[in-house]
């Protein structure tokens, strides 16, 4: 299915009411560090902590005005279940979340509160997803795919709206991907614009099928998605995201654990932003480019800052 830029606009009208524009703010430490023109959008910023919650807005408003449901079920390792909670609870459906055992406790809490039903399950996110798959079928929920949903990617590409309407012309933009709904927002938004602006695509080394699957010549799926950065764990690509960055992103690259971990610290230095690790993301990679963006105008998506403060602890004492 094809996401227009009407699409993107309509899913603007739906969640107004709900969720504020988030700011897209200069950093001077930060374009000091990447010797370029840097502005932040700070996704961290929304009622949830992350980007994700415009896409369930819009969604769970369709569903809504076409009568609701006997209940909806996602899998997420939190963000995207935050943001189905926040929305069930607005338009009083039922919400179930499957996350990984051993899930960020904070971000299990967060759900929740607000009033959805967590279920730990499986060793990571996609073990999590399959069991979705099966207990929707069982119990006859509205299952809600963390990436495969038009609804969800013209929600997040809201705030790609929003941050072309403050700045423009950037040379590149740096986008974390895990399921790959940001990153498509972005660039659906660039490209019906008609602007030029280049899209990184931004992945853990240690969860990498994407990045692996955009350069080579088919699809993979990994053995592995043991990072941190919870919002970039995923050991496979997605159909409908897939297909749109396929074509539309025009790289991808990795980080280390490592990278990962000093990406948080410089959020921290930099911006005076707490960003967890997939929320860092874009800012790292920046700076691992930082040869290539001499002079540019750059534009980084934090899309997340909901680090587990455990793991903050360790981050800054490690530094």
């Amino acid at each position: 299915m094809e996401i227009s830029l009407n699409d993107v606009r309509e899913a603007r009208r739906r969640i107004q009411g709900a969720l504020r524009p988030t700011p897209l703010l200069e950093h001077p430490l930060l374009s000091e560090e990447l010797g370029c023109d840097v502005r932040v959008k700070h996704e961290n910023h929304n009622p949830t902590g992350a980007f994700k919650v415009r896409g369930g807005m819009n969604l769970l408003s369709h569903i809504a005005e076409q009568g609701g449901c006997d209940g909806v079920i996602t899998a997420s390792t939190g963000n995207h279940g935050q943001s189905i909670a926040f929305a069930s609870r607005r338009f009083s459906i039922p919400c179930t979340v499957l996350v990984p055992e051993g899930n960020n406790p904070e971000k299990n809490a967060a759900m929740r509160a607000m009033g959805a039903n967590v279920i730990e399950h499986g060793r990571d996110f996609d073990e999590a997803r399959v069991e979705v798959e099966r207990l929707c079928r069982e119990r006859g929920l509205r299952y809600i795919h963390s990436a495969n949903e038009p609804h969800l990617i013209s929600g997040v590409a809201t705030y790609a709206l929003e941050a072309f309407e403050e700045f423009p012309d950037p040379d590149f933009i740096f986008v974390p991907i895990g399921g790959g709904s940001g990153a498509c927002g972005c660039a659906i938004v660039r490209t019906a614009l008609g602007r030029s602006a280049r899209v990184i695509g931004v992945q853990a080394e240690r969860a990498d099928a994407f990045a692996r699957s955009w350069h080579g010549p088919a699809r993979v799926t990994g053995e592995r998605a043991d990072t941190f950065a919870e919002g970039l764990a995923t050991r496979v690509t997605f159909d409908l995201t897939f297909d749109i960055l396929k074509r539309e992103l025009h790289d991808v690259i990795t980080l280390t654990e490592d990278e990962l971990a000093e990406g948080v610290r410089l959020a921290v230095r930099t911006t005076h932003n707490l960003a967890e690790g997939a929320g860092a993301a874009a800012i790292m990679g920046a700076r691992k480019m930082r040869g290539q963006l001499r002079g540019k105008k750059v534009m980084c998506v934090m899309s997340g800052g909901n680090l587990d403060s455990r793991v903050l602890a360790r981050l800054l004492a490690s530094s």
